[in-house]
């Protein structure tokens, strides 16, 4: 009887299979990578039919040449798909075919293909072959070869030659070539004679193995059973001339370990390891454990590191193109790296950069390692609650794994990078643990060089990385954390910084980021010294970049749109390409108020300038405070009440001048939280203002703190503060006399044309801010027949 081939589609898709051949009759499941998918889906297009053909050359990728002409046409059944684009097939092997000519190579192959007939597979010869194979294949199993139940009940049911050749052949896990040879054999007794032979020297291998185990046993006895185990095995490989898959990977393991450079107390616990991982079974999850461990010792670089490029010109180069001034930050690196060439041994600085969002604190890490030839890390704290995050998991819990400290380190395959830890001043902190008190071992440069994580166990050495912590407010941070750092502040940027930038960075960033490179965009310096003054109101540089971006869109898409290109953006082309202006900073041109003082804040997006408001009515002596205020605020509020109730006199108020009144202090914006020890002297001028009526010059802001004694105290963020003053269109800035020396942080062009006064009394700061009294309304709070001691007169 011939087999008569099924009626199969003229061509077929073709999937290249690289372990093993698929024979008819046999249910596969193929694994599929997201590359193989369009072959299984042009497949189930096609009948579900897919030609299975083995790939015999190792090259990447599998050409068509190196397919075997001979395969297997499969059916599709059932397929899987998986999150990451690839799937799972489960194929049905139907008959022999020939791949006769392709008809696509590109991207995937398909093939005109030939079914092919095979022999009658049946007679006396056959029957005798079927008998014998299934003799062998008894006698394979009595030695110990493992065989599913089930197929074997089903090879003893088959009586035909080639099935029954096909099925053995599956299971004898032979060579890939000899696989490819027993499926291009179409005469089933020939294939079955070839089964015959392999099984027959198998069957010959496991008769020397039990002999060997016999011999081994009798010479070495019982008491020396893990060493028979270890010869058995030796003596196995070398009959059947393979290698056990677990002791290739144990001595390529203990290969590892010996080329890993590790320290001598690392290097014994990695080999007590090992010996432990040789005692243990394969199927124990114990193994895996060990095993994994082990991986990460071999992983950790202990001795592996980048060479520090320490050629000063080209470092100072790379951080000028990068970024615009900062002039601190980039003389300590040089610093660092001066220091580098002439003792190699320096530990790694701990810097911390603070300042408002924006200003380039996160890019300057990058711009770091780049001039020093090193590589980079990043990872945020910001939320971070699990101190395990930090210092990793101990082996004892299922799934555990080192801390990102140890994981980034391992991924560079460098023990010296840059390594940022971002928003430290936003971790977090819960039952878990606390991770910024994990990080004090990291950022101490007296202990980081004996780093222990919970999981590898061992000591590892952080002192050569170079840590970078950002932070956009100090105060988060805990003290003794704040303590193991270099601490660098970073201003806003001035307006003409800002157009520096945005002429060097932002614009040709934009331009070719919204393909405007074919036809390059060019800005008027009035045009973007607008959009910086009239539709950005920030210390850094983030929604000057967007705006730049929003106008960059607007071009291009009147590029597509066939009108005319725009080659330069002039002022009044912003306002017609972004709408109206956002802020309005000029506020010098409204009116002076009595009651209302111009006050200058920091928070953690910059400097900017506050409002402060005093009203009075018919009450009992309260102080009223709305705004948001914080309790440090609050207090400050408190205190200026006092001084002025006490200094009464100085200021030409009665001494009962809050007799049967309630005085409110506000400072608008009430939704936003506000809190800080700067606004004394503000606070204690609207009160001065309100009481003896005279205006308050709009165009003055102030800053400092006052104290019960009439001391003014000095203040941060001057800088900050400064900059949001000549944003808001301020001339005049009043400072604490023992802020003088933070003005050498500002040049020229980041004061413009304000006048800056320091100032040590409040007599000074009222002054220089309140204007004679319109009016004679004022004057009964005055004492009788007296004007206010402040150097003007109403």
């Amino acid at each position: 009887m011939i087999e008569r081939p099924q009626l199969l589609p003229p061509t077929l898709p073709v999937y290249p299979l690289r372990e093993q051949v698929l024979f008819p009759n046999m249910v596969f499941p193929l694994f599929v990578g997201a590359e193989g998918m369009p072959v299984i889906e042009e497949a189930m297009r096609n009948d579900h039919m897919v030609a299975v053909a083995a790939c015999l050359s190792k090259e990447d990728p599998c050409r068509y040449e190196d397919l075997g002409r001979i395969c297997t046409a499969a059916r599709i059944s059932k397929v899987f798909r998986f999150p990451d684009g690839g799937g799972k097939a489960v194929l049905e092997g139907v008959s022999r075919i020939r791949l006769v000519r392709p008809t696509q190579q590109v991207p995937f192959f398909v093939s005109v293909i030939e079914p092919l007939v095979e022999k009658d597979g049946r007679g006396l010869v056959a029957e005798a072959l079927v008998q014998s194979v299934n003799a062998l294949l008894k006698i394979a199993l009595a030695y110990g070869r493992p065989l599913p139940g089930d197929v074997l009940k089903m090879i003893d049911r088959l009586e035909d030659a080639g099935r029954l050749a096909d099925m053995v052949g599956v299971y004898l896990n032979l060579q890939l070539r000899d696989q490819q040879r027993l499926l291009e054999m179409l005469d089933p007794i020939e294939r079955l004679k070839e089964v015959y032979m392999h099984l027959t020297d198998e069957v010959q291998k496991l008769q020397v193995r039990g002999n060997i185990q016999s011999e081994v046993a009798r010479r070495l006895g019982k008491s020396q059973k893990e060493y028979l185990l270890r010869e058995q095995m030796k003596e196995i490989q070398e009959e059947l001339g393979d290698e056990d898959p677990r002791t290739a990977e144990l001595n390529e393991m203990r290969k590892r370990i010996q080329r890993g450079g590790m320290p001598e107390n690392v290097r014994k616990v990695a080999d007590k390891e090992l010996a432990r991982l040789e005692r243990i079974n394969p199927a124990s999850p114990e193994y895996t454990v060990a095993r994994t461990y082990l991986e990460y010792l071999c992983n950790v670089p202990w001795n592996r590191g980048t060479e520090d490029s320490l050629n000063i010109g080209r470092a100072e180069q790379v951080l000028d193109e990068d970024h615009y001034n900062l002039k601190e930050v980039k003389e300590r690196i040089l610093e660092y790296l001066a220091v580098r060439s002439l003792k190699t041994t320096t530990k790694g600085p701990i810097l911390c950069f603070v300042g408002p969002p924006g200003v380039g604190k996160t890019s300057l890490g990058k711009s770091i390692a780049r001039a020093m030839g090193r590589k980079f890390i990043r990872i945020s704290l910001g939320g971070m609650k699990d101190e395990a995050e930090i210092r990793g998991h101990r082996r004892t819990y299922i799934g555990a794994l080192p801390g990102r400290i140890i994981q980034e380190i391992c991924r560079v395959e460098a023990n010296n990078p840059v390594f940022m830890l971002d928003e430290i001043d936003k971790i977090g902190q819960d039952f878990r643990g606390d991770p910024a008190s994990a990080l004090l071992e990291v950022l101490d440069p007296e202990q980081n060089n004996n780093f222990a994580d919970h999981y590898l166990d061992v000591p590892f050495d952080l002192s050569r990385v170079m840590f970078i912590t950002t932070a956009n407010l100090i105060d988060p941070i805990p003290h003794a954390l704040r303590d193991r750092m270099e601490i660098i502040h970073l201003a806003g940027y001035s307006d003409e910084e800002k157009k520096q930038i945005a002429f060097r960075y932002l614009i040709p960033k934009q331009v070719e980021e919204n393909g405007l490179a074919k036809s390059p965009l060019k800005f008027e310096d009035a045009a973007v010294l607008k959009v910086v003054r009239d539709y950005t109101r920030e210390a850094g540089v983030r929604t000057l970049e967007r705006k730049i971006a929003a106008i960059c869109r607007k071009v291009a898409r009147q590029i597509t749109q066939g009108q005319p290109a725009r080659s330069l953006i002039s002022s009044a082309e912003v306002e017609e390409l972004l709408g109206p202006r956002k802020f309005f900073s000029d506020i010098a041109g409204e009116e002076d108020r009595i009651g209302v003082v111009t006050g200058l804040a920091w928070t953690e997006a910059g400097g900017d300038i506050i409002f402060v408001e005093a009203a009075s009515m018919t009450g009992k002596k309260d102080l009223i405070l709305t705004g948001s205020l914080g309790e440090v605020m609050q207090e400050s509020a408190r205190a200026a009440l006092s001084f002025v109730r006490a200094q009464a006199e100085q200021f030409g108020l009665a001494s009962d001048f809050l007799e049967n009144r309630d005085l409110h202090l506000h400072v608008p914006s009430g939704a936003i939280p506000k809190d800080g020890p700067s606004a004394g002297i503000t606070l204690a001028t609207a009160i001065i203002s309100l009481m003896t009526g005279r205006p308050a010059r709009r165009d003055v802001a102030m800053t400092g703190e006052l104290t019960l004694s009439g001391r003014i105290l000095p203040i941060g963020g001057v800088k900050e503060k400064v900059l949001a003053a000549r944003r808001a269109g301020v001339k005049t800035v009043l400072l604490p006399l023992r802020n003088r020396d933070n003005l050498k942080d500002l040049d020229e062009n980041s004061r413009g044309a304000m006048q800056i006064l320091f100032v040590e009394s409040m007599a000074e700061v009222v002054e220089h801010t309140l204007l004679p009294a319109r009016d004679s309304q004022a004057r009964g709070r005055f004492r009788d027949g007296e004007l206010p001691q402040c150097g003007v007169q109403p």
